[in-house]
């Protein structure tokens, strides 16, 4: 693909409010559980990306390749930062987020003594799905529509940098796997393996979540999030023909140019300017 994107990397803190860690949404308690859920799988995952790149960090040759993957990591390391301070007002709120982490790092430790291509396949996958789940953010006005704004700042600064960097790691896996028959094989075996297994925690998490947070026999509660993720808007299942899209054997994540959603990261950094929430340069 001839389109280039260098990843930046933003120092930003959100100094969420804690105490609205159930109620910055105002399309409810299942709407705002659904995200909230999202967030629980970001430190453990963004550390288990980091890691598998730098496994092939010197065998990287390209220079503007390398440069990029120092920017990735850059990125996903203020991410799990700021989902682990997101995480812990979650904790505070009374949800067992410590006990639904580590199960996620347990699973995480278990694909890390994978072979090296396996762990890079995985993250391509789980990057893809982040991507989608970017895109579907910033495309969709709605899912922010008067939210709480330290929250939503958080997520769109999240959505944009997951679409800023999309490419990376299929860059990387394609210069250190190659790009041939099996390299495509395992490219869509850890696609569909890695979204199984994401969306078979997901959905008992989200559960859990709900119930202990009381809304597990609301059912407008459910029929809100229903209409989110399937109904109107369904902006999940209007989503589907980018998330089947990396089946393609010529699939490139830019092939889905939405490269026009990354100048609202100037935005964001002016409105963070004019607020409490303050940008600090990068590290």
């Amino acid at each position: 693909m001839s389109i280039q994107i260098e990843p930046v990397r933003r120092n930003l803190r959100f100094a969420l409010p804690r105490g609205e860690a159930l109620t910055w949404h105002p399309a409810g308690l299942h709407v705002t559980q659904f995200f909230n859920t999202l967030s629980l799988f970001f430190p453990a995952g963004e550390r288990f990306f980091i890691q598998s790149v730098r496994n092939y960090r010197n065998e990287i040759t390209d220079v503007k390749l390398k440069t990029q993957v120092s920017a990735f990591i850059g990125q996903e390391a203020f991410h799990t930062r700021e989902h682990e301070q997101y995480n812990q007002a979650l904790q505070e709120a009374g949800l067992p987020v410590d006990a639904l982490e580590r199960a996620v790092e347990r699973l995480l430790a278990n694909v890390a003594r994978l072979p090296r291509p396996i762990q890079l396949a995985a993250t391509v996958a789980l990057e893809h799905l982040t991507a989608v789940l970017g895109d579907v953010l910033l495309r969709n006005e709605v899912l922010l529509k008067d939210v709480e704004p330290h929250f939503a700042a958080l997520w769109r600064w999240h959505a944009i940098e997951e679409t800023e960097h999309k490419a990376v790691c299929f860059d990387a896996f394609e210069s250190v796997v190659e790009s041939d028959v099996r390299a495509y094989g395992l490219r869509v075996v850890a696609f569909v393996l890695a979204n199984m297994l994401f969306w078979s925690l997901f959905v008992p998490f989200y559960i859990v979540m709900i119930a202990r947070s009381g809304g597990l026999f609301d059912l407008r509660g459910w029929w809100s999030v229903g209409n989110l993720v399937a109904g109107r808007p369904g902006v999940l299942r209007r989503a589907l023909p980018d998330w089947f899209s990396f089946f393609r054997p010529g699939f490139h994540p830019w092939q889905h140019d939405n490269r026009e959603f990354l100048a609202q990261a100037e935005t964001l950094m002016n409105n963070l300017s004019g607020n409490d929430l303050e940008p600090q340069s990068a590290a």
